[in-house]
């Protein structure tokens, strides 16, 4: 059985308005997952936004690092590949120790989305929206700073993660019906190496049509 190393393809088919939306996770072991998400529509979907977000951030214990590492989510419904033995209880034991880092994935997401919103991301501004979503964090000793906690991107890396945002949200917008994005994580330069290697070990997947993923029950998070 193929060993998963962490690397994995990512698609996202753009489907009709208001359908069931949907990514198609594939491991380089051959282990296939369908990962639900919210409603289909020109909106780009909150699990791309967390990918590049994550990707931008270099952020590989979030959402999508976990996914790699082999956690599976309620979201996620096995589509093929065999499955490593006890992946259950090794998904389950990851998840809970790593509850943490992935609330700090969703508050760097969130961050990231409004700084994308901004007309000019200012380093002032951008410093005003951190500490409005630091707030929220529980101190657990008076006098600690947040943004040392959950340690807070400096304002140019987080704004260069809101353009990266805004050009995927702008090539999911172009999208037509059947049309899909799709990306590799971890994120290897074109060309190198190790993005050859990884694409051949991806490459040895079979394909997933749409409306096979399609005909899947959804299950919800």
């Amino acid at each position: 059985m193929p060993t998963h190393s962490g690397r994995m393809r990512v698609t996202f088919p753009r489907l009709v308005d208001h359908q069931r939306a949907y990514a198609i996770v594939e491991r380089d072991d051959g282990v296939v997952y369908q990962m639900y998400g919210s409603t289909a529509g020109p909106e780009l979907p909150h699990d791309i936004r967390h990918l590049i977000v994550e990707r931008e951030l270099r952020v590989s214990d979030g959402i999508w690092g976990t996914v790699a590492a082999g956690t599976v989510y309620q979201s996620m419904h096995h589509l093929s590949g065999r499955r490593p033995p006890h992946a259950a209880e090794r998904s389950a034991q990851f998840k809970r120790a790593q509850r943490d880092r992935i609330r700090r994935a969703e508050l760097l997401a969130n961050l990231v989305e409004e700084i994308a919103l901004l007309d000019e991301p200012t380093t002032a501004g951008i410093m005003r929206l951190a500490q409005a979503k630091l707030s929220a964090i529980p101190m657990t000793e008076p006098g600690n700073n947040p943004a040392d906690v959950v340690a807070l991107p400096p304002p140019e890396v987080l704004a260069a993660a809101a353009r990266a945002l805004q050009v995927e949200a702008a090539r999911w917008a172009r999208l037509r019906v059947g049309e899909e994005l799709q990306y590799e994580w971890p994120y290897l330069a074109p060309g190198s190496s190790a993005s050859r290697a990884a694409s051949r070990a991806l490459r040895a997947i079979p394909g997933q049509r749409q409306g096979d993923a399609g005909r899947r029950s959804p299950r919800g998070r």
